[in-house]
């Protein structure tokens, strides 16, 4: 009996899957040009909000962040890897995540945990031209934007949450809003406000 109900498991799964549709979604800004780099979000009913098991790196090279925008989900440890010769006291202020690594070369022992999803701002604390930001998002379900402002995802038809931001805005808020997917796919634009 069991085998039976463990044979039909793949043949559910498939059928999840195949529910999900192609979705391009493209962010503009408030003039309407595309928006590069920008931070979409989708959130998506049964996909859990949560991690305890992600890793993800945020490095200093040539004495700069690298990459300059990482994007994570909640509860994701983050390690700060010190590539450069230098050594780097890297911080933050950012009501989401308050870190403070004072002057290090190498990887600090602890990776953070980034707990509480928002945009966390980065500095060096030596080199004040450094930075860069880590958005934590409650979704595994995520990506930045290329060079046309285009992101793209396999989505179930229907209405979804989602969270925006882009680097060049002024306050370091995700903006909430929804797509609309249709059964058969297509392209969503999602315009952030300045």
């Amino acid at each position: 009996m069991m085998l039976r109900h463990l044979a039909a498991l793949p043949l559910a799964l498939s059928a999840l899957t195949a529910f999900a549709v192609p979705v391009t979604v493209q962010v503009r800004n408030a003039a309407g040009q595309p928006l590069a780099g920008a931070v979409v979000a989708v959130e998506v009913k049964g996909r859990p909000a949560r991690t305890t098991t992600a890793k993800a790196e945020m490095g200093q090279r040539d004495r700069q962040f690298t990459p300059q925008v990482l994007v994570v989900q909640t509860g994701t440890a983050v390690n700060f890897p010190n590539f450069d010769t230098v050594r780097h006291h890297v911080y933050s202020f950012s009501p989401i995540k308050v870190i403070d690594i004072k002057l290090y070369s190498g990887t600090p022992a602890e990776p953070v945990v980034f707990d509480k999803p928002g945009v966390a701002a980065l500095g060096c604390n030596i080199h004040d031209r450094m930075s860069a930001h880590v958005v934590v998002v409650d979704t595994p379900t995520f990506a930045r934007t290329d060079a046309s402002g285009e992101a793209t995802f396999d989505l179930p038809p229907g209405e979804h949450a989602v969270k925006a931001w882009h680097s060049g805005q002024k306050t370091p808020t995700l903006q909430s809003l929804r797509i609309d997917v249709p059964a058969g796919g297509g392209t969503s634009v999602l315009t952030l406000g300045e």
